[in-house]
């Protein structure tokens, strides 16, 4: 059977490629490759310098400080090579991945799925209440979609990871936190928790071009920063495949509700205990005292910290290939496309 046609839109402001830094980028990555694997046609618009499996529409890359401004003049110009793109490719479907998606949700056409990756308050409400026909809501995990009863959210499907691309390896001492360097993400806590344990802790991840985001880094994480508290600035690859396979444990200190944490369950799949603060759909991913500790604040984060070797990295490595795969991610949304261009036809 010919795979679909799907247009996917990235975020607007963060490229996408073999391995992204942002979580929806990761997603819409593996998604990207499902589809030309499946004999679909993928064709992605995303920022210049993005490299999809599939095709590229490249979006002009934002020079300096992303402000209003900025994100004004690029949801306009996003507007209209999606009304051109909608017509040159005719796809079965549209696939939304940005925060800010309802600001250039396509006219009437093809049926389009958009993702919620962040906390459902972080959207504008009328993002959540789409008035276009044939537009769907998915969320990422049970906690996220709650009690949602509106008829365009559909059933969650939980982010994957490919659990196989990561090896455990011998554990060293330092503890790990990755992800966007930002308020919500409460790295700073982490590294206050590192140094009342007594541990030494590696922090990766990337600082984007937001004021809000700058500030965060040189006022609460810089200052934390010593020689066993260490910055490693962003990494990919298999360079974090191997720090996360390295690490005694991965610390989570965000402040914000989380919808998935893709970066615990790749801890997991690297057989490394996950140390959290149980916020949003955390605790559908650390089983506290088997593959991590579940904490309230960075005195427990601490006392857990002394506590991780007591628990089994072939747990964590067990979880991770049952609850978290990759495939049966990818198989979902290919299944959605496949009903949604199936309905649509049926439609007339």
């Amino acid at each position: 059977m010919t795979g679909p046609t799907v247009l996917s839109v990235a975020y607007p402001f963060a490229p996408v490629g073999p391995d992204p830094v942002g979580g929806a980028e990761q997603i819409l990555t593996r998604l990207d490759r499902a589809v030309v694997e499946a004999g679909g046609r993928s064709v992605v618009v995303a920022v210049e310098g993005s490299q999809p499996a599939g095709e590229l529409i490249p979006l002009p890359r934002v020079k300096g400080e992303v402000d209003g401004a900025a994100r004004r003049a690029v949801h306009e110009r996003l507007r209209a090579i999606l009304a051109e793109a909608v017509a040159e490719v005719r796809p079965d479907v549209v696939h939304l991945h940005g925060i800010d998606f309802d600001a250039y949700l396509p006219e009437a056409g093809p049926p389009v799925v958009a993702t919620l990756h962040l906390p459902l308050d972080w959207y504008a409400p009328a993002a959540l209440r789409p008035v276009r026909p044939n537009t769907w809501l998915v969320p990422v995990s049970r906690r996220q979609a709650g009690d949602t009863v509106d008829a365009r959210m559909l059933p969650p499907i939980e982010n994957g990871v490919e659990v196989d691309a990561f090896s455990p390896d011998r554990k060293r001492g330092f503890a790990f936190a990755l992800g966007r360097i930002c308020p919500e993400k409460g790295f700073h806590l982490a590294l206050d928790a590192a140094k009342a344990a007594g541990r030494p802790m590696v922090l990766a991840g990337e600082v984007f071009p937001y004021a809000a985001h700058r500030a965060y880094f040189e006022q609460e994480i810089a200052p934390r920063l010593d020689r066993a508290r260490r910055w490693a600035g962003p990494v990919a690859g298999a360079y974090k495949r191997r720090l996360l396979a390295a690490a005694r444990c991965l610390l989570v200190p965000s402040l914000c509700e989380e919808t998935s944490s893709l970066v615990a369950r790749e801890a997991l799949a690297a057989g490394t205990p996950v140390i959290a603060f149980p916020r949003g759909a955390l605790p559908e991913v650390v089983e506290h005292g088997r593959t991590g500790f579940l904490v309230k604040d960075v005195h427990d984060m601490a006392q857990a910290l002394n506590r991780v070797d007591d628990l089994d990295p072939d747990d964590c490595r067990e979880t991770a290939r049952a609850r978290f795969s990759a495939r049966a991610m990818t198989d979902a949304y290919l299944a959605l496309y496949r009903r949604l261009a199936a309905e649509r036809v049926r439609a007339g």
